[in-house]
């Protein structure tokens, strides 16, 4: 969050330490610049952090001061709040959580009413009114809006999401990790409701455990508890999907993509022969995808990348290796969405996992976090051009390096593929150590 430089947004959402960076202050003022021009209703849901109630009554009562009124979802998965957004033909969409960030973070993003988040122009529109420091139009009376609950909003979720499964799921078995997160009352929910059979870990959310060692950024949590099963890794916010198969090994987006896209292929269901990804999918997917004859469109980091180039492709597979998955409504990533369909190709192939995910071979990748005092001005240090071009030189077209900064963290990230691991960790760890030198 980069209020210095008269910007709020990062690439999901207003982020940062709550009550520190992210206050009720800024929160209810943030509201009150995206509901002083609108009319409608909104729509809001959380997952399970400690900061979570004081930012959503801060939020709440933004938006009824300038005469809007707001539904609480209450801790439901984004993936749901986005659906309930379209469903009920609310104005925005907003979610209180910080993702797969630690506890003590949280965010704010916001979607439209297609269920997707909001445009960059948008964005723009309310920094920009946030800003200008004057006072904003506040509503009296019986304008004032108001506050209501969505007591089932679980179960409208659960039922919609339900009918979209062709296959049946019963005699299938699985192990999920809902990360002390928004999902851990809808998942269990949707999964019984399609007849799956379920053990579940990571579901005693305590406000200050969401991510902790379990999720979908630690899959060997679910490895531990699945024993031969597979594995359904949620993180705080329920968008993202890491599953792990019956051996224990990670499944992870750019697989997962890979799956489904030769699964619809094979159907003649694989609309404009396309799938979307980000500049982070392995090298190994591309390389799969050019043996199936599948073309592939490659954006930028951020889902919203993702869905504008899906929508333009009428592509129906596309997402992040990160375990963001957009299929058909090219909406937003819903990991339980993801993870239904998952076990629509294994119910309807009889393949396990493991079988399922040799359509690619990965290459070994390194992902090295490099904590900085300030990205701003990185990609014109002459220091971390110069070891990137040379990492550039020694990997050729055998595999390649990519130096970009978080959208939501203060870090810079070095990505780096080549044939063995130990080529990889070795070129990454020249490269982030020029980094940390330079930056930190």
């Amino acid at each position: 969050m980069g209020t210095d430089q008269q910007s709020l947004f990062g690439t999901d959402g207003v982020r940062g330490v709550a009550n520190s960076d992210l206050t009720p202050d800024l929160a209810f003022n943030l509201a009150c610049a995206a509901g002083e021009s609108i009319s409608g209703h909104v729509v809001i849901g959380r997952d399970t952090r400690r900061s979570g109630p004081m930012l959503l009554s801060a939020v709440s009562a933004g938006f009824n001061s300038v005469g809007i009124d707001v539904v609480d979802l209450g801790i439901i998965p984004t993936g749901a709040v986005s659906r309930l957004t379209r469903d009920t033909a609310a104005t925005y969409g907003v979610v209180i959580s910080a993702s797969h960030n630690p506890p003590e973070d949280n965010g704010i993003k916001f979607f439209a009413r297609d269920g997707a988040k909001i445009s960059a122009e948008i964005e723009r529109t309310i920094e920009l009114r946030y800003f200008e420091n004057r006072p904003y139009k506040r509503a009296i009376g019986a304008n004032i809006g108001i506050q209501t609950v969505m007591a089932d909003a679980i179960d409208r979720y659960v039922n919609k999401v339900k009918k979209t499964v062709s296959y049946s799921m019963a005699g299938l078995e699985f192990v999920i990790d809902t990360a002390n997160g928004s999902a851990f009352m809808a998942a269990p929910r949707l999964f019984e409701a399609v007849g799956a059979s379920i053990e579940v870990i990571a579901d005693s959310p305590s406000g200050m455990n969401i991510n902790d060692g379990v999720g979908a950024t630690h899959p060997e949590a679910v490895a531990k508890a699945a024993k031969g099963k597979i594995g359904l890794s949620f993180d705080g916010d329920a968008d993202r999907l890491i599953a792990v198969d019956e051996d224990g090994r990670v499944v992870d987006g750019d697989v997962i993509m890979a799956i489904f896209a030769n699964w619809q292929l094979e159907r003649g269901k694989l609309e404009g022969n396309t799938v979307v990804v980000t500049v982070m999918s392995n090298l190994g997917f591309i390389k799969a995808m050019e043996r199936l004859g599948i073309e592939v469109i490659i954006t930028p980091v951020g889902d919203r990348n993702v869905v504008e180039a899906m929508r333009k492709s009428k592509s129906v597979v596309g997402g992040e290796q990160s375990g963001h998955i957009l299929l058909e409504d090219r909406a937003t990533g819903d990991g339980l969405r993801t993870a239904l369909r998952l076990m629509e190709v294994i119910a309807s192939t009889g393949k396990e996992l493991r079988e399922l995910r040799t359509v690619m071979t990965e290459l070994p990748q390194v992902l090295t976090n490099v904590k900085v005092a300030s990205k701003n001005g990185w990609q014109d240090n002459a220091a971390i051009s110069k070891a990137t071009a040379a990492a550039e030189r020694e990997l050729g077209t055998r595999g390649r390096i990519l130096v970009r900064a978080s959208g939501t963290e203060p870090l810079v990230r070095v990505m780096v593929e080549a044939p063995t691991a130990s080529e990889a960790e070795s070129i990454a760890a020249t490269v982030a150590d020029t980094v940390k030198s330079e930056l930190s």
